[in-house]
């Protein structure tokens, strides 16, 4: 059975949570190869977007969807920002010169 255009949210969700599993495991790597998944699936939804819609019942569906999306989005980011934090202070701090 061909894939609906549905299925594409279906699986980006999935990665998305895959996402935010690696990032409660403070595994950064996972996150990244989730993150390359989730690119490749949205590219894929666009092309087909182009030339499918949703069926009117699977629209509900869809904005829960990317409702989690969004909010695995946001708990990632949270959790990363610790991670984010300590990376910067690295690069921000002045270089010291040994004389």
């Amino acid at each position: 059975m061909p894939q609906m255009l549905i299925d594409y949210y279906k699986a980006i969700e999935n990665s998305s949570r895959q996402m935010l599993d690696a990032a409660k495991d403070e595994d950064w790597d996972q996150v990244v190869r989730f993150e390359g998944a989730c690119a490749v699936l949205i590219e894929q939804l666009r092309v087909r977007a182009h030339n499918e819609e949703l069926l009117p019942e699977q629209r509900p569906e869809k904005a829960r969807i990317m409702q989690r999306i969004l909010q695995n989005d946001a708990q990632i980011r949270y959790l990363a920002e610790p991670w984010l934090a300590l990376f910067e202070q690295k690069f921000d701090e002045p270089h010291q010169l040994l004389h």
